[in-house]
């Protein structure tokens, strides 16, 4: 009688809320990458090949965008936005604009909250796999790798919030985020 076994979903411990109620629903809130994809890419290289005996540096610009939509029930779309521009003082080295995005699963998660995670926390899960889509493109265009420093997503997007509480009280809607 000792030895016989307590099942599982008997067992309960007070003042722990477990997220499951006891109809079998999961009330705990959950965010999950879903699946995450090259949305566009695009890579030119205008001075080709003339640009292979320059031997200056040439300036790069990099402008960067996040923008977050709602796919489906408890769907959402991130996306980050990579434009660079590699000037050289002879002329354009290259371009390369890229779309990266992910999908995320939400669920019991209060709206503000989302709207957060879909502006730092999401850009930041998807960036380092944006980087390497970077650096091997422009690496197969026939430069060096152009490898992006780290971004602090979540650092820019409280600094766009204080700026907005600062400017507005704190009733505008965020903008997406800008250059890097």
């Amino acid at each position: 009688m000792a030895d016989e076994a307590i099942p599982n979903d008997t067992i309960t411990t007070p003042g722990i809320d477990t997220g499951v109620q006891a109809n079998g629903a999961d009330t705990s809130p959950a965010i999950g990458l879903l699946s995450q994809y090259v949305k566009d890419l695009s890579f030119e290289n205008p001075n080709a090949p003339a640009c292979y005996q320059w031997t200056s540096q040439p300036q790069v610009d990099v402008q960067f965008n996040i923008g977050s939509d709602v796919v489906g029930d408890n769907v959402h779309e991130t996306s980050l936005k990579i434009d660079i521009s590699a000037v050289h003082p002879e002329g354009q080295g290259f371009v390369i604009d890229l779309t990266y995005a992910g999908l995320f699963g939400v669920r019991n998660v209060p709206e503000e909250q989302v709207k957060a995670f879909m502006l730092a926390e999401a850009p930041a899960l998807l960036f380092p796999f944006a980087r390497r889509v970077i650096a091997d493109a422009v690496r197969d265009g026939g430069f060096m790798p152009l490898l992006l420093d780290p971004i602090d997503f979540r650092g820019l997007f409280l600094a766009q919030q204080a700026q907005m509480t600062e400017q507005d009280g704190g009733l505008a809607e965020a903008e997406p985020l800008g250059t890097a």
